[in-house]
């Protein structure tokens, strides 16, 4: 149920630039400690190698779906998760030459967790940015 939650948000996020069908081309998502906004080393690597392996980058809408997990509370984890997507955003930015205006943000905070925040496991995989690419020609 939750996954189908997710799926319709992204759906919705996606009509909303003019796109009437369509799944997304590529997703990745960035994984962060408890509290951070940091994107490390090693992320940031594969990110990178990530995006070297799409053909014509620029040639996609770029939807960015930050989220936390439920520790702290909703102001806390909205200021968080909108620190998270401008972490992943700012690497978009700088090492790909993507345009600003081809990025859609959406930061969820704690709500619209795709995992069960009330496990250790579940609270790891909510503490993260999802990064959609949908095919714009």
């Amino acid at each position: 149920m939750k996954s189908l939650i997710v799926i319709i948000l992204v759906f919705v996020c996606f009509s909303t630039k003019g796109q009437n069908t369509g799944e997304p081309s590529y997703i990745r998502s960035v994984y962060f400690g408890g509290g951070s906004s940091y994107v490390n080393s090693q992320q940031s690597k594969q990110l990178l190698a990530f995006l070297d392996s799409i053909p014509s980058i620029h040639n996609f809408l770029i939807t960015v779906h930050s989220h936390t997990d439920n520790v702290g509370g909703s102001e806390y984890n909205e200021i968080l998760s909108e620190a998270r997507s401008q972490s992943v955003i700012k690497l978009l930015l700088e090492n790909k030459g993507i345009k600003k205006e081809s990025i859609e943000i959406k930061d969820f905070g704690l709500f619209n967790p795709t995992y069960d925040n009330s496990t250790n496991y579940g609270r790891r995989m909510n503490r993260r940015v999802d990064i959609i690419f949908w095919l714009t020609i």
